[in-house]
């Protein structure tokens, strides 16, 4: 005689609330991908960051150490306008992938602030214990950052403080030492501190043309499906009358 077979167990369905321990798992799972997407980021940035400045100092030295066997003639001016232009276009690459690190940076806040949003919508019980953004727009995701300054002033003062302006000025101050070199091998002794200075001031003024907009382009890329209530009005005001 034989054995009954067990009945066979049905196959779990597709998920449908996140009441199922599967939606919360899956969040869960997502919520540490992003952690570590920012993590990456951060790394990456102070890497990039750090190799440029040693490469920096180690050129200056290497001239320091040139200058006292060719002196200061124009065969040394040419060397070191070389050496300060390959700086200069290492600064330049390592500030865009600063900048392109932020980005990612914002873009795994976005997405942590969709979770969180779910966690809450899963249980609401556990707003008040949030200090992080639950809502996805591009206000209540920069609050991750903490309370950024009003007025153009002010924020360009808090953008020098970060990691990414400082390269800038870094790379701005390469800029306007190559300019002053390349005025005395033409022989503009006189005003090599003048073209110094409006060299570093033109290289600054283009990076900071280059960065502007960035959190707004990379927003738009990124809909806010969750924003918050103010956001909703304020959204709903600039929205375009339907045709």
């Amino acid at each position: 005689m034989s054995a009954e077979q067990p009945p066979s167990s049905a196959p779990p369905g597709p998920i449908t609330s996140l009441d199922d321990p599967r939606a919360l798992t899956i969040l869960s799972t997502e919520h540490w991908s992003l952690l570590g997407a920012r993590s990456l980021a951060y790394n990456e940035a102070f890497v990039r960051g750090g190799m440029f400045l040693t490469f920096l100092s180690m050129s200056f030295v290497a001239l320091a150490l040139l200058a006292q066997g060719m002196r200061f003639t124009d065969q040394f001016l040419t060397v070191a306008a070389i050496v300060l232009a390959f700086d200069l276009v290492i600064g330049v690459a390592t500030y865009g992938r600063i900048s392109g690190a932020n980005v990612d940076d914002l873009r795994a806040l976005h997405g942590m602030a969709r979770i969180r949003h779910a966690y809450l919508e899963a249980a609401p019980l556990v707003e008040p214990y949030f200090t992080t953004p639950t809502h996805d727009d591009v206000e209540s995701v920069l609050l991750s950052y903490g309370k950024l300054p009003d007025g153009g002033v002010g924020q360009l003062a808090y953008a020098l403080t970060t990691s990414g302006g400082m390269i800038g000025l870094v790379v701005s101050m390469v800029g306007g030492v190559l300019a002053a070199v390349i005025s005395l091998l033409f022989h503009a002794a006189d005003v090599a501190v003048w073209v110094g200075l409006a060299g570093g001031l033109v290289t600054f003024a283009v990076l900071v043309v280059l960065t502007f907009g960035t959190v707004p382009r990379a927003q738009q890329s990124l809909a806010a499906r969750f924003p918050a209530p103010g956001a909703i009005s304020a959204a709903a005001k600039e929205a375009p009358p339907a045709p």
